[in-house]
Order: structure tokens, then sequence, then C-alpha cells
């Protein structure tokens, strides 16, 4: 039953987090021929090259990235995201915004925080509305070369390179642009903003979460140590702390990856607490 009240504030968080994304795109972005990074803006291509509209193209260019993050995160980070992404499909679908402005650069900024708003306010919520950062944490596993953020770079720099040969280099240019509002508003949504959050993570799997942080490419001083919680766990535990840059989010997908129940969630104290 103490579960009921946390998965209501998932649901809340990846709610505001359609609606938000959705306001960036069908009020801002779709009218002026700009893209976003990521699946989205795969997404968002397709549907300029495709009689397909958006709200077709979302699920399915993100329906293997779902299928990936059950099979490695768990069922319930994959049915909350499964939902979250169908729902914003049918709110693209259904739901009318107005044309907020014709100014262009208005448009990329504001586009841009919408949706980097809305990713994140579903990120709290236990949820991804872009399967981008699932792939790149994936094959960041399976490169001894190339770590999460440099995978997202490299698909983001070859997207707008081919949004500038199909759309033009002006959108091109203004696609960036969004792009870079949304990923710095995704952070300020999910962080606050710290530049650097330390995490405690207590967990029977504490040394195998290490070992997949460490393997993204992240460092940072650990504190270890075993004790127990109560009635909470049977068993003795590890606690270990790491100091975290602001634009590593990518920590609770690998956590997710071992604990997949596990959501991380930002604690009074700015620091993000994660129990099992």
């Amino acid at each position: 039953m103490r579960h009921v009240p946390r998965e209501g504030l998932n649901i809340l968080l990846i709610v505001l987090g359609i609606f938000s994304a959705a306001m960036g795109l069908k009020g801002f972005l779709l009218s002026s021929n700009f893209i976003d990074g990521g699946v989205t803006g795969v997404s968002m291509l397709l549907a300029k090259l495709t009689p397909w509209s958006l709200a077709i193209w979302l699920p399915v260019v993100n329906a293997p990235f779902i299928i990936v993050g059950y099979q490695h995160m768990g069922r319930a980070f994959a049915v909350r995201s499964a939902l979250a992404i169908g729902g914003l499909a049918v709110v693209l679908a259904t739901v009318h915004f107005p044309d907020v402005t014709p100014d262009l650069l208005l448009t990329a900024i504001f586009g841009g925080f919408f949706i980097g708003a809305g990713i994140g306010l579903a990120v709290r919520g236990g949820a991804v509305l872009d399967g981008t950062e699932i792939a790149a944490l994936l094959i960041s596993k399976r490169s001894a070369l190339l770590k999460v953020g440099d995978v997202i770079l490299l698909f983001n720099i070859a997207l707008f390179l081919i949004a500038m040969r199909l759309l033009g280099v002006e959108p091109a240019l203004y696609s960036i642009l969004t792009y870079i509002a949304a990923a710095r508003t995704l952070d300020f949504v999910i962080y606050g903003l710290e530049e650097f959050t330390a995490i405690t993570i207590v967990s029977s799997q504490s040394a195998a979460i290490r070992e997949r942080i460490t393997g993204v490419g992240l460092a940072g001083p650990w504190l270890e140590g075993g004790r127990r919680l109560g009635d909470r766990v049977a068993a003795e535990v590890e606690a270990f702390f790491k100091n975290v840059a602001a634009e590593d989010r990518r920590v609770d997908f690998s956590i997710m990856s071992i604990e997949p129940e596990v959501v991380a969630a930002p604690a009074l104290s700015k620091a993000r607490a994660v129990s099992v």
C-alpha cells in the first residue's frame, strides 16, 4: 500500500510531462519546421518526409527502445514509458494547442524549454518520452571507446546534419538551438541548479551498481559501509556515496538496469536516495 502514493505522484508527473512536451511540439516547433534531438527528432523528421503524422511515428520509432528497456530495466519502467509515449501521441492527435509565436528565435528557445521540461517531468515519474538514452546506455556498455554522452552527441550530430540536407541550413540551426534549450531545461527539472549531486544508494547489489556506474564513465569519491535498515531490508546492505555531474542522469538508468523497480528521487538535502 505504501507504493500507491508514489505511483500516484509518478502518474501526475508523467501527465504533466506529456502536456508540456505536447505544448512544445504543437505550440512551437511543428509549425516552424524545426525538430528536436534524439528519437523525438527522428520522429519529427519522418513526419515531415512521409504522409504519417508525428502522433504515429513517436510510438513506432520508440517501440524498439521500450522493448530493450523492458529487458534491461524492468517491467515497471517499460510500462510507464510505453504509456507515457502513447499518451503523448494521443494528446498530439486530439488536443489543440495554439501556435504561440511566429518569431523563430522564441519558437526555438521556448519549444525546447517545454519539451525539456516535459521529458524531465516524465523521468522524475520513472518513465521516458524519448528512447535515445536507453540506446546510448546499452551501446556504451558494449564499447570501450564510447561513453553514454558520446553516443548521444554523435547521434544528434548525424541527425542535424541530415536535417540540414533535408530541411535547409536555417531550420537545422534553429533546431540545434531547440535541442540545447531542451537539454538544459531537462537537467534543471531533474537536478535543479546544483552542478554536482551526491547520491546515496542502499542495495544488496551495491557492488554491481557501483561497477555499472563506473562503467559508464562517472568518477568521484565513494564511501562504503554496511548497515541494516529495520524492516525494509532483511539482510546486510552496503551504502555508498558518489558525486555526479548534473548532466549525468544516465546514473538513474544504470541503477534501474540492475534494480528495475527502483527510481532515484531527489531528497530535501539535494542528494538523491535510492533504497530497496
